[in-house]
């Protein structure tokens, strides 16, 4: 019989914030895989649980996911918890669950902190439609892809971002955020927690000496879409809508939109481009 994955949410700071069912998951499981065992060991010894644990990382091999996964299919059942907050968001969790559903190993959620949720719900700015992007990439194109994404956003966008990287970040998102609000939001739960608000530019005054993990709420963009799409090539116009998951047919039908003309425009624009 095959063991169960168990995906177990873990404090972002004050540890009690952890859940009775996570305890008794931890408690219950055979094994513990964590992100850094040295951090989850602080977790376990205050709850004084004690348990078998295997580090994986985003270093780990693939030797080691199949460990976990031969450790799985022998009957374990196994947790997997993050260093904190809820594990597979921006970690490297998420192969080790896609690996599991691929072996149709049952994976279940235990549900409980997450930073970029207590970051928003604590901002001020709008919930009701948000886009999380992680941590911005490095590479230069990519990231000035990820920029203009959130340049046209009609969404709150969340990133996360370490401190000694947060001034660039602001550096970056003042070109494209320009008056917009931002609230950043540091050391959630923890004694220093903090929530600093203002533009990128009014932030990049406010922070001095960056410490601890940063969640970014950027507002969205109210100013009108098609004027800043009318900046944009239509392949770039095009690659936006792909980004976010949308088909051709329905690119297709908003690009035309965007720029107040018929969709057949803007067909025969892309075949013309097809057959070149």
């Amino acid at each position: 019989m095959l063991g169960i994955l168990y995906l177990v949410a873990t404090p972002i700071g004050n540890l009690e914030d952890i859940t009775l069912r996570a305890i008794r998951i931890l408690k219950e499981v055979d094994i513990i895989v964590a992100e850094d065992t040295r951090q989850t060991l602080k977790l376990l010894n205050h709850l004084e649980i004690s348990k078998p644990m295997i580090s994986f990382h985003r270093h780990s091999s693939e030797e080691k996911e199949m460990e976990i996964i031969n450790k799985l299919q022998e009957g374990k059942n196994i947790a997997l918890v993050s260093d904190a907050g809820t594990p597979v968001i921006s970690d490297p969790g998420e192969e080790l669950v896609k690996e599991a559903l691929n072996e149709n190993i049952k994976v279940v959620p235990i549900p409980g902190p997450c930073a970029l949720i207590a970051a928003l719900i604590t901002s001020g700015i709008d919930a009701k439609e948000f886009c999380f992007l992680g941590f911005l990439p490095l590479n230069k194109k990519t990231r000035k892809d990820k920029l203009n994404e959130i340049n046209v956003s009609k969404m709150t966008t969340i990133l996360y971002e370490a401190p000694h990287k947060i001034i660039q970040t602001l550096n970056d998102l003042k070109e494209v955020t320009k008056e917009r609000k931002i609230v950043l939001a540091r050391e959630i739960t923890k004694i220093h927690e903090e929530y600093i608000t203002g533009t990128a530019e009014e932030l990049l005054q406010k922070i001095n000496n960056p410490k601890g993990e940063f969640v970014i709420i950027i507002d969205k963009n109210t100013v009108c879409e098609s004027n800043i799409f009318d900046k944009m090539s239509l392949k770039e116009h095009y690659e936006y809508y792909d980004r976010l998951g949308f088909d051709k047919k329905d690119i297709i039908k908003k690009i035309a939109k965007d720029r107040k003309v018929k969709k057949d425009e803007i067909y025969k624009e892309f075949i013309k481009k097809d057959t070149h």
